[in-house]
């Protein structure tokens, strides 16, 4: 069978992507950058595309030419610089359902999420709720599949959390601990769409994906810890209003294109905690892999207690970059003059001024620059080079500084690996 998957680079369409393949089935992949999702997963066709952008029927005409199924595994926990919830999962969802409709597509399989509860206003669940709908309306065949929280041998979004509060130091600082969460492995939602594909799940069924264990959220993080292979640390209940401004710096991040799992959405969530319709009608009829069955299957190395370590370091890192450039451009254009004086040598006082003025204006535009997602590497990169370009300068115009007390050349090096090392860890995915 031709098959198109949405959200084929993410966490779960990603394995999706591996399994169909397997099955004997061709799979085609939609990717906003599929030169680099082809370099990744060469066995699979790419198309670009930005969900979106796919909001009119007719913009899905060519991409459902010759594909007898679709798997919507794309996703977003809430509206951002690099998301648009409306768009991506409504907007999108009912322009391709018309468009199947016409197409001669024989299958929906949507993934979707729980969409009732307390927090069932908040965008996200309401959008994915309408698409839900509007595909059970549609007359189309479908299988709609609601994981409760993926585990995989990759992380992303709350898994990636997961892992992160489970290497942290000595203490373990928990909101809502006690919050009850399933858990289903990602080859289990791969295999969910396997036997919808090949007609082993009946038309307009709708199904819970989660095991028979109930969790708490303190569990889950001591479980990963155990994982990481790191010995017990004491876990602390904190009081949910402490989380109140990391999740309003989350959901700014969030703004600016970051995908931050402690943003509003996620917490308005957290309360009622993570679980399945418990009536047979909605539970699939074949055994999931239990918690210590995914973590037996998948050992933990190195480099998973290292991305855990480092999870939470990042933002910190970035806005540490960012104060750091941003404080280095403003602190000299508050007096210029004396500012200018290492270049007056070599220089008229006003080209020496014009030049602190320009430098500190490249330097608070890097600092802003690398706070924005979508420009966030190439403030990196020109981080590098700038600040490059300082030390060759510095050591040409007035290499004294170099065993200047108070090390304003020695002390650069570090930022430069700094920047370096965040360069390193910037990709999501």
């Amino acid at each position: 069978m031709n098959i198109l998957i949405l959200g084929a680079t993410g966490f779960i369409g990603s394995v999706v992507a591996a399994r169909l393949p397997a099955d004997g089935h061709s799979v085609t992949g939609l990717a906003r950058n599929p030169d680099r999702a082809r370099i990744k997963y060469p066995s699979i066709n790419w198309i670009k595309a930005d969900l979106a952008t796919l909001t009119d029927p007719a913009d899905w005409q060519a991409l459902l030419i010759g594909q007898q199924a679709v798997v919507n595994c794309a996703g977003a926990l809430q509206d951002g610089l690099s998301d648009n919830l409306a768009a991506t999962q409504e907007k999108a969802m009912l322009a391709l359902y018309a468009a199947a409709e016409t197409s001669g597509t024989e299958l929906i399989v949507q993934i979707s999420a729980r969409t009732d509860g307390g927090a069932k206003k908040r965008p996200f669940l309401a959008t994915k709720r309408h698409a839900d709908e509007a595909l059970a309306a549609s007359g189309l065949h479908y299988v709609i599949l609601r994981p409760a929280l993926v585990i995989g041998r990759n992380a992303h979004g709350g898994t990636a959390l997961l892992r992160a509060l489970a290497a942290m130091p000595c203490i373990l600082p928990l909101i809502h601990a006690r919050s009850p969460i399933e858990i289903v492995s990602v080859g289990d939602v791969a295999m969910a769409v396997s036997k919808a594909v090949a007609g082993q799940l009946p038309h307009g069924a709708d199904i819970d994906l989660a095991g028979n264990d109930v969790w708490t959220l303190r569990d889950l993080v001591a479980l990963h810890r155990s994982w990481l292979g790191l010995p017990p640390a004491r876990m602390v209940t904190m009081p949910a209003g402490l989380a109140r401004p990391i999740t309003w710096a989350a959901d700014i991040a969030g703004k600016l294109g970051w995908r931050s799992p402690l943003r509003s959405t996620a917490m308005a969530v957290m309360p009622e905690g993570v679980l399945s319709r418990q009536d047979k009608q909605h539970r699939p009829d074949w055994r999931l892999a239990t918690a210590a069955e995914i973590f037996d299957a998948n050992p933990a190395g190195i480099q998973d207690v290292w991305f855990a370590r480092l999870y939470l370091l990042k933002p910190l890192m970035i806005l540490s970059l960012a104060l750091f450039w941003i404080m280095s451009g403003i602190i000299p254009m508050l007096s210029p003059l004396a500012a200018s004086r290492h270049f007056l040598p070599f220089m008229s006082q006003g080209l020496a001024n014009a030049l602190t003025i320009a430098t500190s204006l490249l330097d608070i535009a890097l600092g802003a620059l690398v706070l924005l997602r979508p420009s966030a590497r190439a403030a990196l990169y020109g981080m590098l080079l700038v600040t490059l370009a300082y030390l060759a300068g510095g050591t040409i115009l007035e290499p004294s500084l170099w065993l200047d007390p108070l090390g304003p050349l020695v002390k650069v090096l570090p930022s430069i690996l700094l920047t370096a090392v965040t360069l390193a860890i910037l990709e999501e995915r």
